[in-house]
C-alpha cells in the first residue's frame, strides 16, 4: 500500500531503540510474529519493505528482536500484511469465554512519545475486531497512520483528557465522554490536547476488509 504520510522510507536511525527499556520487553515477541506473518504471506524482506514503506533493515531488526518499531510503523506493517495491529501482536484465542488478565494483555509503548497501545480483547479467528486502550501523553501525537483498506471502520470513546482527531487532515476535537466513528480508508492521527494526558478506547472493525 502506498504511504500517504509523505514520510517515505524511514531509516531506523530516526526511530527510538527501545530494546533496553523494561516496558519494551513485551515487544520483543513482536519479531517472531512479524516474521511468521511475512513468511505466511510469501513476502521477502524487500517485498514487505516496498509494500509497507518501512525500510528493509528496519524490518530485519524488528524480526531479530533488536528493536521495536514505532506504533505508526507497526501499523504500516500490519496493513501491508493484510492483518490487524492486535493480531500481529498476539496469537489467536479460543473458547466461549476468554479472560484476558492485565499482565497478559499485549501492549506497545513508543519510547519517543510515550504513546501506549494495550490490546484488551482476545484475538478471535475470523472476527476481524480489535479493541485497544490507548494512552497518549500531554501534547503528544500518535503519528500519522496510513489509510486502511476500504471497509475498515474505527470507533473511539474518550475516557479522559482531550483528543484532537485529524481525519484526512481535518480536525475533530473530542473531550471526555465524546465518541467518534469514521471510515478508516483515510490518513488519521490523534493528538492529546489540554492540560494532561488523554486516554481513549479504540475499536477497529476489519470484518468488511
Amino acid at each position: 500500500m502506498q504511504d500517504n504520510s509523505g514520510a517515505g522510507f524511514e531509516t531506523f536511525d530516526r526511530l527510538a531503540d527501545e530494546a533496553d527499556a523494561p516496558e519494551a520487553q513485551e515487544g520483543m515477541a513482536l519479531g517472531p510474529r512479524l516474521k511468521e506473518f511475512r513468511a505466511g504471506r510469501g513476502f521477502s524482506l524487500e517485498q514487505l519493505a516496498e509494500k509497507s514503506g518501512v525500510s528493509r533493515s528496519a524490518i530485519s531488526k524488528i524480526e531479530r528482536g533488536e528493536v521495536t518499531p514505532t506504533t505508526t510503523n507497526f501499523a504500516k506493517l500490519a496493513e501491508a500484511l493484510g492483518t490487524t495491529f492486535a493480531e500481529l501482536m498476539s496469537p489467536p484465542s479460543g473458547g466461549e469465554v476468554v479472560v484476558l488478565r492485565a499482565k497478559d494483555q499485549p501492549r506497545m509503548i513508543d519510547d519517543k512519545t510515550g504513546f501506549e497501545r494495550r490490546c484488551i480483547a482476545p484475538i478471535l479467528p475470523s472476527r476481524g475486531l480489535d479493541w485497544v486502550l490507548n494512552t497518549l501523553p500531554k501534547g503528544q501525537s500518535t503519528g500519522q497512520f496510513v489509510p486502511h483498506s476500504v471497509g475498515v471502520e474505527e470507533y473511539i470513546y474518550v475516557l479522559s483528557g482531550e483528543l484532537d482527531a485529524l481525519l484526512d487532515r481535518q480536525s475533530h476535537p473530542l473531550s471526555a465522554g465524546d465518541a467518534l466513528f469514521f471510515r478508516a480508508h483515510v490518513t488519521h492521527e490523534f493528538i492529546a490536547r489540554g492540560t494532561g494526558p488523554c486516554q481513549y478506547l479504540l475499536i477497529i472493525d476489519s470484518k468488511s476488509r
